[in-house]
């Protein structure tokens, strides 16, 4: 918010011609965006308020993150992307900017600004303080964790953000990698959508996604992508239920350390859930009994938002007000049947109480398979799939 008005503070970038190394389809794509919200910085100007790169916040598959300071004293997390040419790498840059370049919402992490020149290709985003939110329910020390009232509270901000790309935007954005570890959280630990690498703006028209390739995060990727099924925004539901699964439990949904029956959070859960004896639950994920109530209608969400066909699934408004319990969370079906017995249960009271009148499913589109490898019995049995290389 505050950099806002500080705007000006920013000297006006100077820029190299150097559109002979820059595709021409990049350029225009560049040009577009000077238009837009977003601020074009030179890579001198991100050398210096990142001293050169030199203090890492972290990195993953497509770059590393870096910490800035603006003259006007902004603090910025400046991702730079990995490689100069890959054609990925500008697809990924593309995706970032143009989605993120359009959108402002409170629980969207900001984009100020990037830069693509031929020796450097970045984006520069807000800082947030408090890092990611797997580094909290996944290493966070005896005595330092997020209370389950914090995190009800984090759960119903990233449902409200993805909502607002969803269903508030001009143009409905997919983000495709919803996960803790790309909900960012700022000083008072409100959480904010990251990483949008994989989004894709969609016409709202258009029923179905066509997809040139598989995306997401193997243990989070919604069925759809992965199998000949029909793609919607209903991967992004499904993501989240799965992220659900993790905040309820503290803990990742596939654990191999753990005995059989526990291996796979999300079906231990349901099985709980089933023989009615969440009490089970509540032991063992340590949940205290003022809890209890709020805990049980995540767990609900959860289970309602990764079933297996995505017109099942509700939309990201109605997850918003069950999770803040101005409706009541419907009695799930078992998301998990068609690893057993196919899918032959009755769904249409839930299809058209998620969708608000159902979803037209008579075009649908291949999704290209992702190479995947199988893990142990217990994954081999659920069909849990973990990155390959």
């Amino acid at each position: 918010m505050y950099v806002c008005h500080k705007r000006s503070n920013v000297q006006p970038a100077t820029f190299v011609n150097d559109s002979r190394f820059i595709p021409l389809t990049m350029v225009k794509f560049l040009d577009d965006m000077e238009r837009e919200k977003p601020i074009r910085f030179t890579s001198q100007q991100l050398r210096i308020a990142t001293e050169n790169f030199s203090i890492v916040l972290g990195s993953g598959g497509f770059g590393t993150v870096y910490k800035g300071i603006f003259s006007n004293g902004v603090v910025v997390a400046v991702k730079v992307l990995n490689g100069t040419s890959d054609k990925r790498i500008e697809e990924q840059f593309m995706a970032e900017v143009s989605t993120m370049g359009r959108t402002h919402h409170f629980n969207l992490v900001r984009l100020y600004g990037f830069c693509f020149e031929s020796s450097l290709r970045a984006l520069v985003y807000e800082f947030m303080v408090n890092g990611s939110l797997d580094n909290h329910l996944f290493k966070a020390k005896k005595g330092a964790m997020i209370t389950f009232e914090k995190l009800h509270e984090i759960a119903l901000g990233t449902a409200r953000g993805i909502a607002y790309l969803h269903e508030e935007c001009a143009q409905r954005i997919v983000h495709y990698d919803i996960k803790p570890g790309n909900i960012l959280l700022d000083s008072k630990f409100c959480a904010k959508v990251a990483d949008f690498g994989l989004a894709k703006l969609c016409n709202r028209d258009n029923t179905h996604i066509t997809m040139t390739r598989g995306r997401g995060t193997p243990g989070y990727v919604a069925p759809e992508l992965w199998m000949p099924l029909p793609v919607t925004h209903k991967c992004d539901v499904y993501s989240f239920g799965m992220l659900l699964f993790e905040i309820i439990g503290r803990r990742r949904n596939m654990d191999v350390t753990l005995g059989d029956s526990q291996q796979w959070f999300p079906v231990w859960v349901w099985d709980k859930y089933e023989k009615k004896q969440v009490n089970d639950l509540m032991v063992v994920c340590a949940i205290e009994e003022k809890d209890e109530e709020v805990v049980e209608r995540m767990l609900k969400v959860a289970l309602c938002c990764v079933q297996y066909r995505p017109d099942t699934r509700p939309v990201m408004s109605i997850v918003v007000k069950m999770l803040e319990g101005a409706l009541e969370v419907p009695e799930p079906l078992n998301p998990f049947s068609y690893m057993f017995v196919g899918i032959e249960h009755n769904d249409s009271l839930a299809r058209m109480a998620w969708n608000v009148g159902g979803s037209d499913q008579s075009s649908s589109q291949v999704v290209t398979k992702s190479d995947v490898v199988m893990g142990t019995p217990v994954m081999r049995r659920y069909e849990i799939t973990m990155a390959s290389g």
